[in-house]
């Protein structure tokens, strides 16, 4: 998503420039460029150490380094006419960018894709008090914090709402299968109720009109993957040009987020499968942020996280009763075409940056 914004902005005549790691999403060894033009936009690859994903002491290390290298590269950077744009990953990013715009006088956007440190604290860890009180300032010091749905917005000062969008080449593909496969597509992490779903597949295991395809990755796949279930197959990723295909191989797809996680994160997955005139089945909060939306426009099925026998008695009543799948499908992709094709979301984010 962030690339799709800086190459539209390019296109449109506006000067963009990205701070971003020489390391891939896993791939810490991987030799990126410190400097290269792309359709436009000037990456800036910055020096970290590179310890990697998997060794946690290693991670942080990354983390401050990366830290130090971006503040760097922003100071020398920006001036009073430059807006700053911080997203969330590393952590509290915000707090570099908000640094280097109050030095600089520059302007700062927050981009929230999740919250941090109280995603951290709802998924069990002990975070420092003051590590919200340092994010609180930078949240505070931008001139505006964009914020993924309305629940978010509540917990952001100077909040405006863009939803995340998926691919503008994601379409349905017509792919028909005698049985009635429900999908779960992406990272499955620990953000995402897995156990739900898993005694969904448990249940259905023994109906021959029903298969689960699992297609991604995540700290959680593995739970699933050792049940050894014969229902469900696997996938890895699928790559963006493939992405039509990939969510069309569905009937249906699952989107999970745990309820302590509401307000704090919106699963992006939602977009794509809208996208691709897929129903979602969504597990989680049934007064949450999506269950709102699917509910409202009835374009899948909300379960409440737990209920893993009422995801699979949705699941047989979809695969039983396909016409009604398709037109939630249907449904969802005249929703998204209405509300969260890119074009919208890019349009709004271009009137903010103006």
């Amino acid at each position: 998503m962030l690339s799709d914004l800086a190459f539209h902005l390019a296109a449109r005549g506006w000067r963009v420039e990205v701070v971003t790691s020489r390391q891939r999403y896993g791939d810490a060894e991987a030799g990126l460029s410190p400097r290269e033009s792309v359709q436009g936009v000037a990456v800036n690859r910055v020096w970290s150490t590179r310890f990697g994903r998997s060794f946690l002491p290693g991670r942080a290390i990354d983390y401050v380094t990366f830290y130090a290298s971006a503040f760097v590269a922003l100071f020398r950077k920006a001036r009073r006419e430059t807006v700053i744009v911080a997203l969330t990953d590393p952590p509290l990013i915000s707090v570099v960018g908000a640094l280097a715009a109050m030095l600089r006088r520059a302007t700062l956007v927050n981009w929230t894709q999740d919250l941090f440190p109280e995603v951290a604290e709802a998924l069990g860890m002990k975070a420092l008090r003051v590590l919200r009180g340092i994010r609180n300032w930078s949240l505070r010091r931008a001139r505006t914090n964009i914020a993924l749905g309305e629940s978010m917005a509540a917990r952001l000062p100077n909040a405006v709402v863009i939803h995340n969008w998926a691919d503008a080449s994601l379409h349905p593909v017509d792919d028909r299968h005698d049985r009635f496969v429900a999908g779960y597509s992406g990272n499955l992490g620990r953000a995402h109720d897995a156990s739900t779903m898993l005694e969904a597949m448990r249940a259905l295991r023994d109906d021959s009109t029903i298969q689960f395809l699992v297609t991604g990755g995540g700290a959680q796949l593995d739970v699933i993957r050792n049940e050894r279930l014969p229902n469900v197959r696997f996938a890895g990723y699928a790559p963006r040009e493939r992405l039509s295909e990939s969510l069309s191989a569905a009937d249906a797809h699952l989107v999970t987020l745990q309820p302590s996680l509401e307000g704090l994160i919106v699963p992006s997955k939602f977009y794509g499968i809208l996208a691709v005139a897929r129903p979602v089945l969504f597990v989680g909060s049934a007064n949450g942020e999506l269950a709102r939306i699917i509910n409202t426009h009835d374009c899948g099925m909300v379960v409440e996280s737990g209920d893993g026998a009422g995801l699979a008695r949705c699941i047989r009543e979809l695969a039983t009763n396909r016409e009604r799948a398709r037109a939630m499908g249907e449904r969802g992709r005249s929703l998204y075409e209405a509300m969260y094709a890119p074009s919208i979301a890019l349009a709004a984010w271009e009137n903010v940056l103006t």
